[in-house]
């Protein structure tokens, strides 16, 4: 496969291929290293973390790789500027930010001289970022895993946004396979997010079952939710995914805050934590909706060498 030479900011990786940064405590340091030892951009989830774990990570992937790491942080959520700063001063080498972003955030990143890099969905935000100094964006469809800003598939949305923008744009959503890589790079695109297919390889935090879960599912498997936070996303259909949908899921027993704005129905926080650590019953299992196309858990390394193919 011929790969764009991707460039954000003074960053050059070896492959245009961002794992995706994918919270509650998903993609930390063993994962994010092992794609930055590949030559990938390796991507901590920074969201819902302590300064302190977050702190813990990035020196612990920074003793592990010396490619490039970015951290992953929702600005959706309460601590976001503070998580954002603590990460630059632990040496991160870029930050990517969904769920909105502010006027400051990129300040900051310049001041530091660290890549500031939105999720947008959509046209008018992608410009906006542009204009106030994002180093590039990653367009993010309905078909990702995760919280989400339409119900657009990225196949629909990216070329036209990239045709528009001088900054690099980075395709995200329904990317698993080699074939996926090589239409995104042939719609002009200079990268890919992956995140479904780094959450099913043996570096990936979440639980034996979960992995099992991604193995297993189709693609019928993958429903939409309407989280707590306001989004709605993409996660493989459980039991409490399903109380979440007959709006029947328990309220939150102690609200942290975590979030700008939660209606609070349910705790979107725990019940990812849950899915993380394999409770099948209580867990909300986020995925993309290209899952089907995963047929095994593998090392990053062999996600790499079949890129490389």
């Amino acid at each position: 496969m011929n790969f764009p030479k991707l460039k954000i900011g003074r960053l050059k990786p070896d492959y245009p291929i961002i794992q995706g940064g994918m919270a509650i405590k998903v993609s930390m340091a063993k994962l994010a290293s092992a794609v930055a030892n590949e030559g990938g951009i390796g991507v901590i989830g920074g969201s819902a973390l302590s300064i302190d774990e977050l702190k813990t990570e990035i020196t612990r992937a920074r003793q592990l790789t010396d490619g490039i790491l970015g951290v992953n942080i929702m600005y959706a959520f309460t601590g976001f500027l503070d998580l954002l700063k603590s990460s630059i001063e632990s040496g991160i080498d870029l930050v990517i930010s969904g769920a909105g972003f502010s006027r400051d955030m990129f300040a900051i990143g310049e001041k530091h001289n660290v890549p500031i890099v939105p999720i947008v969905s959509s046209m008018k935000l992608a410009r906006i970022s542009e204009k106030l100094g994002a180093a590039a964006v990653v367009v993010e469809g309905g078909n990702a895993g995760g919280h989400l800003g339409t119900d657009k598939d990225s196949w629909d949305i990216v070329k036209k946004i990239k045709e528009k923008l001088s900054i690099p744009v980075i395709a995200a959503g329904d990317i698993v396979s080699n074939d996926d890589i090589k239409k995104m790079f042939d719609k002009g695109l200079d990268g890919v997010q992956m995140g479904t297919r780094f959450l099913a390889t043996l570096e990936s935090d979440v639980s034996d079952f979960f992995k099992e879960l991604l193995v297993k599912a189709k693609e019928s498997d993958v429903i939409t939710i309407m989280s707590s936070a306001g989004f709605p996303a993409n996660a493989i259909k459980s039991k409490f995914s399903e109380l979440i949908l007959n709006n029947q899921a328990p309220a939150p027993e102690n609200c942290t805050n975590c979030l700008k704005h939660c209606n609070k129905k349910f705790c979107i926080k725990e019940a990812l934590i849950r899915a993380r650590n394999g409770d099948q019953n209580r867990g909300v299992f986020f995925t993309g909706k290209g899952i089907e196309k995963i047929k095994d858990i593998i090392s990053v390394k062999e996600v790499f060498k079949n890129i490389k193919e």
